[in-house]
C-alpha cells in the first residue's frame, strides 16, 4: 500500500488554463480544490501562487492519500478532507473562512481505471463495485444482477445517452438469469455481443456508454454536482471564481444551465410584469465558450480530449 500511496498516475488536464482563469487577485486567497484526485492542480497552483492556501477533499480516501503525499512539501499551506464534495460545502468546516477560488474536476482519474480495482474499467477483469468513496451501499454488482430490465434500460439512455440500452438491458437480464455477472470483463462481453457488428467497431468501446452510465448513477454523480454548484457559489466571495471542467455533455449542461441562470439581471419570476429584484447581475460568465484543451496537450494525453473547462466571477451576495 505505501508504494501505492506514493505513485501517481493521472495527468491533470488543462492546468496552464486553469492558472490563467482561477489567478487570485489578492495576496491571500483561499482555493477549495473540490475533486482533488492525485493533487495535479493544487500542486500546480500552489506552486504558481506562494501565499495562496489551498483545501483538498476527495471522497476516496485512497486517491486522497496519494494527493496528501504528494503535498507535503507545501506544508501548512494545505489542509484535506476525505469527504463528498457536496457533503463538504453542505456542511462547511471552515466557518467564517470562505473561499476566493472554486475548482471542481469532474473527470474520474486514471488512478481509478488503473489501481483501484474497482471495475471501472471494461479493459481489466475486475470486480463490478465502481463506487468511489465508502458510505456508498448500493454497488455496480448490485445493479446489474438485481434490477429490473426496464430501469436498466433507462439508466443506460438517462446517463449514457446509450442508443442500444434497450437491447444491452435485455442481454443482461438473460445473462445474468444463467450466472451472476460478476466482472467487469464479464459486462463488457455481454453488451459486446448486445450491439449490431457495426456498432463494436465504432470510435470508441460499445461497453464506453454503459460504464460511464452505471458509475454516474452508483454514486449519484450529476444530483451531488448540482447540489454542490448552487451551495459552493453561495459560499464564494464576491470578486471570487468558480471554475468546473466536465466530460461529457451531461455534466456541461448542468454547468452551462446553472453559470446562465447565476449571471442574469432579473431574478423575477416569469409572471411578474415589472421587475423588482433590482435587476443587478450577480454573476459574469468568464468563458463566453468553454475552454477546451490544445492540440497539444490531447497529442500528450488523449483523455483530455473531451474535457470543457467553464469560469464564472460572483459580483455579490444573494
Amino acid at each position: 500500500m505505501k508504494g501505492l500511496v506514493m505513485e501517481t498516475v493521472h495527468y491533470s488536464v488543462m492546468k496552464r488554463e486553469i492558472i490563467e482563469y482561477l489567478k487570485p487577485e489578492g495576496e491571500e486567497a483561499l482555493f477549495i480544490d473540490a475533486t482533488c484526485g492525485e493533487g495535479g492542480h493544487g500542486e500546480a497552483m500552489l506552486s504558481e501562487f506562494p501565499s495562496l492556501k489551498v483545501v483538498e477533499m476527495d471522497a476516496d480516501a485512497v486517491i486522497l492519500g496519494v494527493a496528501m503525499e504528494r503535498l507535503k512539501p507545501f506544508g501548512s499551506r494545505v489542509r484535506f478532507y476525505n469527504t463528498w464534495f457536496n457533503q463538504f460545502f453542505k456542511d462547511y468546516p471552515l466557518g467564517e473562512e470562505r473561499p476566493n477560488l472554486i475548482l471542481f474536476d469532474l473527470g474520474i482519474s486514471m488512478f481509478h481505471y488503473e489501481r483501484s480495482g474497482r471495475g471501472f474499467s471494461f479493459q481489466k477483469n475486475e470486480t463490478l463495485d465502481m463506487r468511489l468513496g465508502e458510505g456508498l451501499e448500493t454497488s455496480a454488482f448490485d445493479v446489474i444482477n438485481h434490477y429490473p430490465e426496464e430501469e436498466l434500460a433507462d439508466l443506460f439512455f438517462k446517463f449514457g445517452e446509450e442508443r442500444y440500452s434497450r437491447r444491452i438491458a435485455r442481454a443482461i437480464c438473460e445473462a445474468r438469469h444463467k450466472t451472476p455477472i460478476a466482472s467487469s470483463t464479464d459486462l463488457a462481453l455481454v453488451i459486446w455481443r448486445a450491439v449490431p457488428a457495426e456498432y463494436r467497431h465504432g470510435r470508441i468501446h460499445p461497453a464506453t456508454r454503459s460504464f460511464q452510465a452505471l458509475r454516474i448513477f452508483v454514486n449519484g454523480e450529476l444530483v451531488r454536482l448540482e447540489a454542490a454548484l448552487k451551495s459552493s457559489f453561495d459560499l464564494l466571495l464576491p470578486g471570487g471564481k468558480l471554475g468546473v471542467i466536465s466530460f461529457h455533455s451531461l455534466e456541461d449542461r448542468i454547468v452551462k444551465r446553472f453559470f446562465i441562470e447565476k449571471s442574469k439581471a432579473c431574478i423575477c419570476p416569469p409572471e411578474m410584469p415589472i421587475c423588482k429584484c433590482g435587476g443587478e447581475k450577480r454573476a459574469e460568465v468568464l468563458t463566453r465558450k468553454p475552454v477546451c484543451p490544445t492540440e497539444e496537450e490531447i497529442e500528450k494525453n488523449s483523455a483530455s480530449r473531451s474535457a470543457k473547462f467553464r469560469v464564472i466571477r460572483k459580483l455579490k451576495d444573494e
